[in-house]
């Protein structure tokens, strides 16, 4: 934007100056003496800078133990609005007077440059980690859910500008198979759940529940001393942590809110597997800490549904997430499917838009009361699935979740999702889950006893012998492409009385998709 001979005259003043001083006043001389549009010495600044940062080099730090900021990061405050990406594209919106900061750093990723406006966002993230900002400080001081924090948190690492410390919540990478897509994504878990269990209390009696044993529920001080342990473990782990409150009804346990309120207090994100309650319990753990979700279950259409789940439930589930939904909670719907509401699923799907964020559906487990009950048959669970991810298309309520539609999507060309638990089968790798007599069991759709946190800290157990087989998933699936994002389903594999450590899903048809495999170069 200036002329040769303006050119000539700032480099010839500043060539050998460190400092952008000098050259920017001999800018702003050259610029008024060619008319130059009023912005240009904002620009000369970024650009100043930005050549600057392409001499420097990024020095990574050796295995940082918190989060930090790019060693390479500089933030720009300047006075006109859209420099960053003034002159990059053809549909740049032009350069407007006002203050903006943008940020410089270089991407450890591809070793690339980047210069870009800063959000607000941005720069909540980078403030937090400059000042050493709690991260639940930060929830409760603008009304957010923690996980909302996180989001924000993992889009700026994404973006390069702040590195988190390195998960040690990392798959074996021999049980990858040599996949494709055996990419980091899928191989490293930055955060743990634990589900689990408070009480065996509830107030319903459904046909399919897995587990209707007497068990003691842990006292309030007893529970506390639980999240202490998971907060060391997650430390140690270098993984963010969850709870997912559940039961029975976890809100029948007598100290529910003492125990959430403990957990809040951790610094977990929080969420409740439940039945529907009344507005002021939800009202009350909102005060406290607004749950990531609330997570309810519909087995079909309302007949088949209260079959299940006792007359008059679906009615007031419906009821119960529209509350959810005034109240700003997301609201997750799970069916258990069966060979009975296997046809029940669309229809209930579209039912519930409008009315709910998400339905999931986990195939039955036949333990407990639900070995009384029969699963579809393989030949049509298999059409159902190439049914489902063409419905989910359509209508986006229908949520991704069983680990085999990965198989569907990998005929269809199409990327694979996370499966269960964003990383295929997460039992004993990202999520365990507790019992309210301090039982831990690898996944809870089957007995998968690992220890007990009344007796062992919970690093000892993750760390066992026995976890680790769990989470290596059977050998039948160790060469598995799809390994990374699937493991199939260990709980359908015990209910047809397999080893789980031996067997591979009864359900799983991948070798029938064998030349769509090759032609994937998944083979």
């Amino acid at each position: 934007m200036l002329d040769a001979d303006a050119w000539r005259a700032v480099i010839s003043t500043c060539r050998d100056d460190e400092t952008p001083e000098r050259f920017l006043e001999e800018v702003r001389i050259q610029a008024r003496r060619i008319g130059a549009p009023d912005f240009l010495t904002e620009l000369a600044r970024l650009e100043w800078h930005v050549r600057k940062a392409h001499k420097g080099e990024l020095v990574l730090p050796e295995d940082p133990a918190e989060m930090i900021l790019n060693p390479s990061l500089y933030l720009l405050e300047l006075c006109w609005k859209n420099l960053a990406s003034f002159g990059s594209f053809a549909t740049a919106p032009p350069p407007e007077p006002g203050a903006e900061f943008v940020m410089i750093w270089r991407d450890p990723a591809d070793g690339e440059l980047h210069r870009q406006a800063a959000t607000a966002e941005d720069l909540l993230v980078l403030k937090m980690i400059a000042e050493g900002i709690d991260r639940k400080e930060v929830a409760m001081t603008g009304g957010l859910p923690v996980a909302a924090v996180d989001a924000a948190i993992e889009r700026a690492a994404g973006k390069g500008i702040i590195f988190l410390p390195a998960s040690r919540i990392q798959r074996n990478p021999g049980r990858t198979g040599g996949s494709p897509y055996a990419v980091k994504p899928f191989l490293t878990a930055s955060a743990f759940t634990l589900q689990w269990h408070i009480t065996q209390a509830c107030d319903l009696r459904c046909r399919h529940c897995y587990d209707r044993t007497d068990r003691p529920a842990p006292t309030l001080a007893q529970a506390v001393k639980i999240l202490d342990d998971l907060a060391d473990f997650c430390r140690k782990k270098r993984v963010k942590g969850q709870v997912s409150f559940s039961g029975g009804n976890p809100l029948l346990h007598p100290d529910f809110l003492g125990i959430y309120r403990a957990a809040a207090e951790r610094g977990f994100t929080l969420a409740v597997l439940g039945n529907p309650v009344p507005r002021g319990q939800i009202e009350d753990l909102i005060a406290i800490q607004p749950p990531d979700f609330f997570q309810v279950s519909l087995e079909g259409l309302p007949e088949y549904n209260d079959f299940i789940r006792g007359t008059g439930h679906f009615d007031r589930t419906m009821a119960f997430l529209d509350l959810l939904g005034d109240l700003g909670i997301y609201s997750m719907v799970m069916l258990t499917l069966t060979q009975d509401n296997i046809r029940e699923v669309f229809p209930l799907g579209e039912r519930l838009r409008g009315r709910a964020d998400v339905l999931h559906f986990n195939r039955l487990a036949k333990v407990g009361e639900g070995a009384a009950l029969e699963l579809p048959a393989k030949e049509a669970y298999r059409a159902f699935l190439d049914a489902y991810l063409e419905a989910s298309r359509e209508n986006p309520l229908l949520g991704l979740k069983d680990n085999l539609l990965n198989i569907p999507m990998l005929r269809g060309g199409l990327a694979p999702f996370g499966g269960c638990t964003g990383f295929g089968c997460g039992a004993a790798f990202n999520f365990l889950a507790l019992l309210s007599d301090g039982e831990v069991h690898a996944c809870r759709k089957f007995p998968s006893p690992l220890g007990n946190v009344f007796l062992q800290r919970l690093e000892e157990i993750y760390d066992s012998e026995l976890a680790q087989r769990y989470r290596s998933g059977c050998a039948e699936c160790r060469s598995c492409s799809l390994g990374p994002v699937c493991g199939g389903c260990l709980a359908c594999a015990y209910s047809h009385g397999f080893d789980v450590f031996v067997r591979k899903d009864p359900y799983c048809f991948l070798s029938e998709c064998s030349s769509h495999s090759r032609r994937a170069g998944l083979t």
